[in-house]
């Protein structure tokens, strides 16, 4: 008969201060982030800018209940220039969400990914989500579709690729985890050959070059409408994570232990899987691929704040959102042409997981 599960503590407040200093690295990033361009607008003019449209948005909402007309909640005097509005409210504000949603959910997708598989090298594509979104786009290039369907398709082909590599992994004999670990492999290199199939027979003119840019990540065409349209799945993703994330310690205990304390192993497996797959397709379909976020940013937080996924959750998904925002800064400021965010992130993740492999005690 299954006991109860055991009441855990919470955890302690060292952790807590960590996640505070990240949420307010987070944010300084953040503001920090609308200032840099080839079009500089000043701190204080992106501060009374966000501010006033905030208020303006709250305003108009609240003004749709009946018998309230408030107008404006922070009605400051105008000392910025239309243009100024339109860089931050236009241009930067999109792509600087859409990289902290991306980073959030990547990152958030490879911690829980390493707790149920038990696997420090385990990362959002473990179960072929990135290949499956790979085809899914190259797919809809091929085909002439515009961008919504281009991210449409990714969407659902990341989420295809990863049911087929369950059906395959929990048909197979012998343990659950190496069968989808395995089929996820397989499926993925299917997924791969077809992609480059596509490249072959793509126009060389215009549909190759689309596709390899899109291959590589990028945020550079990032509206309002594209944080719109992938916020919802995201957050009906993260926000089941960061509840279940005390679960995942009892799984890195093994299935027998958490058995006892009357958890159903399998059944939390699969949920997991279920959300950090949604988060990754959503992420992956507006970004493209970027590797190496949901890797390494997870070790990361591991070294500040420890293993215990009640502060490792969170503070995967604050880290995450400022290092894609940092990296995408980089890429859209470095040169005067943006370098894509994959080769950027393939750069900084490559020598840090040389140094985790080559540092006393590894992975740990």
């Amino acid at each position: 008969m299954n006991r109860e599960p055991k009441r855990v503590p919470p955890p302690r407040r060292a952790a807590a201060g960590q996640l505070a200093a990240l949420g307010g690295l987070l944010a300084a990033v953040f503001l920090l982030s609308f200032c840099l361009g080839r079009y500089g607008v000043a701190l204080d003019q992106v501060a009374r800018i966000l501010l006033y449209r905030l208020g303006a948005a709250l305003g108009a909402l609240l003004d749709r209940l009946p018998g309230v007309e408030l107008g404006p909640l922070f009605p400051l005097e105008q000392t910025w220039t239309e243009q100024m509005e339109t860089v931050v409210i236009q241009i930067r504000l999109p792509r600087i969400a859409m990289a902290c949603l991306v980073g959030c959910c990547l990152s958030a997708a490879g911690s829980t990914y390493q707790g149920i598989f038990q696997n420090p090298m385990a990362s959002p594509d473990i179960l072929g989500a990135s290949s499956g979104a790979a085809f899914g786009a190259a797919l809809a290039i091929l085909l002439g579709g515009g961008s919504r369907t281009v991210t449409l398709s990714a969407f659902f082909f990341s989420l295809l690729t990863v049911a087929l590599v369950y059906l395959l992994g929990s048909r197979a004999p012998g343990k659950r985890v190496l069968n989808l670990v395995l089929a996820g492999i397989m499926v993925s290199s299917l997924f791969t050959s077809a992609t480059s199939y596509i490249k072959l027979v793509a126009d060389p003119s215009n549909q190759l070059p689309e596709i390899t840019y899109w291959l590589m990540g990028s945020l550079s065409a990032t509206r309002l409408s594209d944080v719109a349209y992938v916020v919802f799945p995201m957050a009906l993703g993260l926000i089941p994570l960061l509840l279940l994330r005390w679960r995942i310690n009892l799984l890195t205990l093994g299935d027998e232990e958490a058995k006892t304390m009357g958890i159903h192993t399998n059944r939390l497996r699969l949920i997991l899987a279920l959300c950090a797959t949604l988060v990754t397709a959503a992420a992956i379909s507006v970004s493209g691929i970027i590797g190496w976020v949901g890797l390494v940013v997870p070790h990361l937080g591991r070294r500040l704040v420890g293993n215990d996924y009640r502060a490792l959750m969170p503070a995967s998904m604050l880290f995450g959102a400022s290092f894609l925002l940092v990296v995408d800064n980089v890429s859209r400021n470095l040169l005067a042409t943006e370098i894509p965010i994959g080769i950027l992130t393939a750069f900084i993740g490559a020598p840090f997981f040389l140094y985790l492999m080559m540092r006393k005690g590894g992975f740990r």
